[in-house]
């Protein structure tokens, strides 16, 4: 029985993109790779970098969870210390507190710039930059007066962004970031979409409402329409006429099916993304297979290593 020409098609090209994204994670992988210390770097350099980075050795997972505990009480640490009725209380020992954790921070940053093998590109990293940015704060209050409130409630802003941290401990950070890159550009043309539409039914219900109801502007009217795309509804501004109530009853419902297409575009790419994880490469032919369970290769039937 012939195959169908269809089925076929969508196969080859099914596995084109299980190539690519299984392509995008390798680099992924050896980008992480290139970190790692060579066999020619001091014996401690290695055993420190399986410590920090490599979360499945029983050494890194004591010092994921101590860390992950350390990251937690610090956020906690900021938090209260913005509190008002805690603040006179107990003021001084959340100082105390906010530099020891500052301090244990500082010498992790140290370590992982320490045990990795190019530390410049570390310190340019998303991580490292994370990792500056969640002890820079402490020091520059050192030199910062405590009568400008703006500096210091930005310091303390800074500092929660210590939880950004957390994305040291993500295993599937990796297919995440690579679902997200796969899906920018069906996303993007999402939003212009409904940037689009926002704008004509903004100056729509600007026409239809005008002044005497609230809409005073386009901007206000665009301004109503996304409230109202998005289902959030304020409330602040609100159709009076029939035919304003009207419109706005459409784009309540459009919202709701609107809302669902980035989650399926994300998800799709997200499911592709994580087969491509576990991609395998035929060492005869090259075919990519996302099948976990498979043995053998459906191109050309020779057993996978």
């Amino acid at each position: 029985m012939a195959a169908d020409p269809r089925q076929e098609a969508l196969k080859v090209k099914e596995g084109r993109q299980t190539s690519i994204r299984f392509v995008q994670a390798l680099k992924i992988r050896q980008a992480a790779a290139k970190d790692r210390p060579t066999d020619d770097q001091p014996a401690w350099k290695r055993r420190l970098y399986t410590v920090i980075f490599e979360s499945k050795t029983p050494g890194g997972k004591a010092f994921d969870v101590s860390l992950l505990v350390a990251i937690g009480l610090s956020v906690a640490v900021v938090m209260l210390e913005s509190v008002k009725s805690i603040q006179p209380a107990h003021g001084g020992l959340l100082r105390t507190l906010e530099w020891i954790f500052t301090g244990l921070f500082t010498l992790e940053y140290i370590a992982r710039l320490l045990c990795v093998r190019r530390p410049w590109n570390y310190a340019w990293s998303f991580y490292g930059v994370v990792d500056l940015v969640a002890i820079l704060p402490s020091y520059i209050s050192l030199f910062t007066s405590t009568n400008y409130v703006m500096v210091i409630r930005v310091l303390r802003l800074l500092r929660v962004f210590r939880v950004l941290k957390l994305a040291h401990f993500l295993e599937e950070t990796d297919t995440l970031v690579t679902a997200l890159r796969a899906s920018r550009r069906k996303i993007m043309v999402f939003i212009f979409t409904v940037l689009a539409v926002v704008f004509v039914m903004g100056t729509l219900m600007y026409l239809i409402e005008g002044e005497a109801n609230g809409f005073t502007s386009i901007p206000n009217g665009v301004y109503w329409a996304i409230v109202t795309l998005t289902t959030v509804g304020y409330g602040d501004i609100v159709p009076r006429t029939v035919l304003g109530q009207f419109v706005a009853s459409f784009i309540m419902i459009m919202g709701y099916g609107i809302i669902a297409v980035p989650t399926g575009i994300f998800s799709m790419e997200l499911r592709q993304a994580a087969r491509a994880k576990d991609a395998r490469v035929c060492a005869n032919c090259e075919m990519t297979e996302s099948d976990r369970q498979a043995r053998f290769c459906r191109r050309c039937g020779k057993p996978f290593a």
